[in-house]
């Protein structure tokens, strides 16, 4: 496992996690990046290579508004589902899960390695109220490979997140 810090300039880290520092450190988040031989991608993934619950990796999960075809990103716990109508409700129009070309356009990286922040354009940001319980949380880095660690308050903060319940109900 590689790790950088922002404050070591993240120089031995791919381009799209250098990224994801270079956002994180302009936010005033010191966080270290962490780089895994074994894939990051799926919720289940990280949290075997980070040695956490499911429940503690956050899912940046790429949307598409209805009615301005804008990007909603939603911060949500690694077990829980997104609920599009109490998205809808938040965010003011119907929503639909975007395609691969729209996430890669909208935020700059590939599905599977998406981070909460340092994105090509502006999205809206949505964060379960769920994350709030965790005392930390663990977050894509820009790669399939990569993660941070970070506290959910903080993870509002630099992303500018309304937080809101938007996972979905577990069925009984």
């Amino acid at each position: 496992m590689a790790e950088a810090t922002t404050a070591d300039g993240a120089a031995g880290l791919p381009a799209a996690a250098r990224r994801v520092a270079a956002a994180l450190e302009a936010a005033g988040h010191p966080a270290v990046i962490r780089i895994f031989p074994d894939s990051t991608r799926s919720a289940a993934e990280a949290a075997a290579a980070v040695g956490c619950r499911t429940e503690e990796i956050v899912k940046s999960l790429i949307f598409r508004r209805s009615n301005d075809d804008a990007a909603v990103l939603v911060l949500i716990g690694g077990a829980d589902r997104v609920d599009t109508a109490k998205l809808a409700r938040v965010v003011g129009a119907k929503t639909g899960r975007a395609d691969a070309d729209f996430v890669r356009r909208t935020t700059g990286y590939a599905i599977g390695g998406v981070p909460p922040l340092g994105h090509a354009t502006a999205a809206v940001v949505v964060m379960d109220e769920g994350l709030m319980a965790l005392s930390t949380a663990w977050a894509a880095a820009g790669t399939p490979h990569a993660v941070f660690e970070t506290t959910p308050a903080d993870l509002a903060r630099v992303t500018g997140a309304v937080i809101a319940a938007v996972a979905a109900t577990p069925a009984a």
